[in-house]
């Protein structure tokens, strides 16, 4: 015990925790040290059981706050809102998310407990993914993207899997050091043939190439987001991007979210005349991002432009206080008198909707964090041979959002054996392998276009077949025998 009174010393306890949670970061991009990963929630484990402390929500807001302080840039930064209800807004984000770390709290000494604690952290992990229209930043699996050998589990048990599989190393290690050795021995044979199997399952190809490569270029226009939607900027807007696209060499062109400031049907005539010019002249295929109005409603959409016809991908997840307000009656008034974010109550797309056809291409859209849900990813396969995303995290300023939604990219590219291209408006602008591994990117907060080729590929990974559900059942399972054994234990 440390030498301290028992209050003070469950206070340093507790700071430790909320140090742990913090370091935990680490792991995630754009430090990208994966094995760190195991430490902080192992010492979590230990603190909890040495000290008879349960501090994991102090580890959860640590690993939270740290992670995702960069809401209160949107919130202040340019949502206006005053910077303590912005602090505030973020904190209680933080408390609530913790609360689903609370699984950790059932580890014991014991086989069962570390088999109930990695399955029940996974079942709330993926609650979390849905529960009030999902928040999944920072799934522990994002951690091991794209180097770390369970990467080679994300085609077939998805990035919950990859969760449980961290959980179940991290309980099943403490228990190395309570067992006899014949034991010991036999857990670390497992952990080995768990980790070292993730390496021979990077490996494999689960999906094959189609068609030629095509040409693509990837616009990167660095719009200020404090002058984004200023009237008076517009105009600076809708010409850097005309000459960029006029510099672009691709066969297909893409524009990052709401790359034009604007309704589309109130785009100037101009402006549209010279990207038909570019199709014509030049054979290119263009996407861009607008607000789109049809029959009333306004959407978050990318608009496929091609020689004879237009075809539009309205958004379906919306961004929850960003794109639209939740319980409107109760908290309207925050809106009202504290925030100014453009265009924060659009209309919602439907779930399934039609696919861009390119150069015997099928290219499946999405928008902004649309691609943090891989279990609405896969909805577009097996027809999709590639994805987009197209996005705008410059709402986030210089902080490590863009950098964590690149990872999350990445591990939708793997999980789906599909490219990834990623046109976006401040970074991270890429192009990524189906194997998760990003070919090209430009630099953050700089104006350009990113030119490569990008394959199209056919097939299903097992996660494109099943979705959530293979891991799930695994994780229900395992809370069945945990709750078993630990009753007979």
């Amino acid at each position: 015990m440390l030498p301290f009174s028992n209050k003070t010393s469950q206070h340093l306890h507790k700071i430790f925790a909320f140090l742990l949670g913090a370091i935990s970061c680490f792991a995630f991009a754009p430090y990208y040290y994966f094995p760190l990963i195991l430490i902080p929630f192992a010492g979590l484990l230990l603190l909890n059981k040495t000290q008879n402390t349960k501090s994991v929500i102090f580890f959860g807001f640590g690993f939270f706050f740290f992670g995702i302080h960069w809401i209160t840039i949107a919130l202040n930064t340019f949502g206006q809102m005053p910077y303590v209800g912005a602090i505030l807004s973020t904190i209680t984000l933080c408390i609530f998310l913790s609360l689903f770390f609370l699984p950790l709290n059932f580890y014991k000494n014991n086989i069962p407990s570390a088999i109930l604690v990695a399955s029940s952290f996974t079942i709330f992990e993926w609650i979390r993914s849905f529960i009030f229209t999902g928040f999944p930043w920072l799934s522990l699996g994002y951690s091991q993207i794209p180097n770390g050998p369970l990467a080679g589990f994300l085609p077939i048990l998805g990035i919950h899997g990859v969760t449980f599989l961290l959980i179940l190393t991290v309980t099943l290690m403490l228990q190395c050091f309570t067992r006899n050795w014949y034991k010991s021995v036999t857990i670390i044979i497992i952990l080995l043939l768990i980790w070292v199997g993730g390496i021979f399952l990077k490996k494999i190809n689960w999906t094959k190439p189609v068609g030629n490569p095509i040409k693509v270029s990837l616009i990167q226009g660095n719009i200020d987001q404090s002058i984004k939607w200023d009237k008076s900027s517009i105009q600076l807007s809708l010409e850097k991007y005309l000459d960029l696209i006029s510099k672009s060499n691709g066969e297909l062109i893409i524009l990052p979210e709401t790359s034009v400031p604007l309704v589309y049907q109130k785009i100037p005539q101009n402006f549209l005349l010279n990207l038909q010019e570019k199709i014509k002249v030049d054979g290119s295929k263009i996407i861009l991002g607008a607000i789109y109005n049809e029959n009333s409603n306004y959407y978050n959409s990318a608009i496929f432009l091609d020689d004879d016809k237009t075809s539009v991908y309205h958004k379906h997840h919306l961004v929850p206080f960003g794109e639209f307000i939740p319980l409107r009656e109760f908290i309207g008034f925050i809106y009202d008198e504290w925030l100014q974010i453009p265009f924060n109550d659009l209309s919602r797309g439907s779930e399934k909707q039609e696919l861009f056809n390119f150069k015997n291409n099928q290219l499946a859209p999405n928008i902004c964090y649309e691609d943090v849900f891989g279990n609405e990813i896969i909805r577009s396969l097996p027809n999709a041979t590639m994805l987009i995303n197209i996005s705008n995290d410059a709402w986030y300023g210089q902080s490590n959002a863009a950098y964590q939604h690149l990872q999350i990219s990445q591990a939708r590219a793997i999980e789906t054996g599909r490219m990834m291209l990623r046109a976006t408006n401040t970074g991270a602008t890429a192009i990524i392998n189906n194997d998760g591994t990003v070919i090209s990117q430009l630099p953050h907060f700089t104006e350009g276009v990113l030119e490569g080729d990008a394959q199209g590929f056919k097939g299903l990974t097992p996660y494109a077949q099943y979705g959530n559900y293979l891991i799930i059942i695994i994780s229900i399972l395992g809370v069945l025998v945990g709750l078993r054994g630990k009753t007979k234990l």
